[in-house]
């Protein structure tokens, strides 16, 4: 799959790039490190990415911001959008799904929550029919 990793903490975005490689994925991952920066990228992406993975607190614009731009455009709303975040705030959850998110997975303290949480989302987007269409 090619996926495209919106987080703009370095040790987060390690921290996923740590986990693929340990569960030896072949995906493709490419890093934006805010909402600007990944609507540049997706402007430019041939093949679009296959899933986004989405932090919700983020510099210059936020996680919802970035997702309620995505989901006005024609060509890239049906992008399957799972949120990855510290934020256990039902307001932000309710927003996301109003939106259209494909997900919300709240990142656990423990590295082997975190692996096990990443790899299932990562498992089930690989085999859904959305991703192969």
């Amino acid at each position: 799959m090619n996926i495209l990793l919106i987080e703009d903490d370095m040790i987060e975005t390690m921290k996923l790039q740590r986990t693929v490689s340990k569960l030896q994925l072949k995906h493709n991952i490419v890093e934006a490190k805010n909402g600007e920066e990944a609507l540049n990228t997706l402007k430019e992406a041939t093949p679009l990415p296959d899933i986004i993975l989405l932090d919700l607190n983020m510099p210059l614009m936020s996680g919802i911001e970035f997702l309620k731009i995505l989901k006005a455009d024609d060509k890239l709303r049906y992008l399957p959008t799972v949120v990855l975040t510290t934020s256990e705030n039902r307001a932000d959850l309710l927003e996301c799904y109003k939106i259209g998110i494909a997900g919300y997975i709240i990142k656990p303290l423990r590295y082997e929550d975190y692996e096990s949480k990443l790899h299932k989302v990562l498992d089930y987007w690989n085999i859904n029919e959305l991703v192969r269409a």
